[in-house]
């Protein structure tokens, strides 16, 4: 990967019919960084993503990968490069759960061939690791939300790409699965192998996990830096209009925010 930035962003705006969804964004993401996007509802988090993943384009300005506009790369040279985790997963299909996670394979296969021997290695590996080769032959529609999340997270580690984009990637996950995922999000982030950009509604979560923070605030990237920077009373204030402590905890080992019921008297 480039010493430059992973994206850049220059005045990107999008809407969907009369409504904007993004308005005017820039921003350089740096590479092997865990990044977390926070924000209020509705501020526009999963459409830059979708720009982002190229599954939309930007109606003005431009986003480019590594240094070239994204609208340059085929979708087979795309998705060797970026995966995503998005929010929801809807399939109506019945593909079996080994199938899915094969799909992300499928950047690495060349046309009309069958998977390689390497790929099905990487597809049980996965499997095993993320404690979901008991659902080997179980069909997609047949698993709870927070499984389908996790076969969902499999297919996009099985594409083996040096990005990894996280919409809500854990939200319908327990504790236990959301932080085993992550741990292995931020091993790789810190290895070297990877550059994890992720959209969560936990504050806490992604002051843990990630050493950098974008706060988003009615289609724009109000504020970027680095977590200990960034993550204040005053952002919290602005960017949700709430009142909170943030402080650093020992036993975490980062910043994390506490919040107090508005109580009525």
């Amino acid at each position: 990967m480039s010493e430059g930035p992973v994206f850049e962003l220059e005045e990107v705006g999008f809407s969907y019919g009369e409504v904007t969804a993004l308005d005017g964004v820039s921003w350089r993401i740096s590479p092997g960084c865990f990044w977390g996007i926070v924000g209020p509802n509705g501020c526009g988090k999963t459409t830059l993503f979708d720009l982002m993943a190229r599954i939309n384009v930007p109606a003005t300005g431009t986003v480019s990968y590594q240094g070239r506009d994204i609208r340059e790369y085929s979708r087979k040279e795309l998705a060797r490069e970026i995966a995503l985790v998005p929010q929801d997963f809807y399939i109506n299909f019945s593909f079996t759960v080994r199938e899915i996670v094969l799909m992300g394979r499928y950047p690495h296969i060349s046309r009309f061939a069958p998977p390689a021997a390497r790929d099905l290695d990487v597809v049980d590996e996965i499997m095993e690791l993320l404690k979901i080769d008991g659902f080997n032959d179980k069909y997609i529609t047949e698993l709870s939300g927070g499984e389908r999340q996790r076969v969902v997270f499999a297919r996009a580690l099985a594409q083996d790409t040096p990005v990894l984009l996280l919409d809500e990637g854990t939200s319908n996950m327990d504790i236990r699965y959301t932080l085993n995922l992550l741990d292995m999000v931020a091993d790789k982030v810190e290895t070297g192998k990877m550059t994890a950009i992720a959209v969560f509604h936990n504050i806490n979560m992604a002051a843990t996990y990630c050493r950098k923070l974008a706060f988003m605030q009615a289609g724009k990237v109000v504020l970027q830096g680095n977590t200990d920077e960034v993550l204040n009373e005053q952002s919290i204030k602005e960017i949700f209009g709430i009142d909170c402590r943030v402080y650093f905890d020992d036993y975490v080992g980062a910043r994390q925010v506490a919040f107090r019921r508005n109580r009525k008297v």
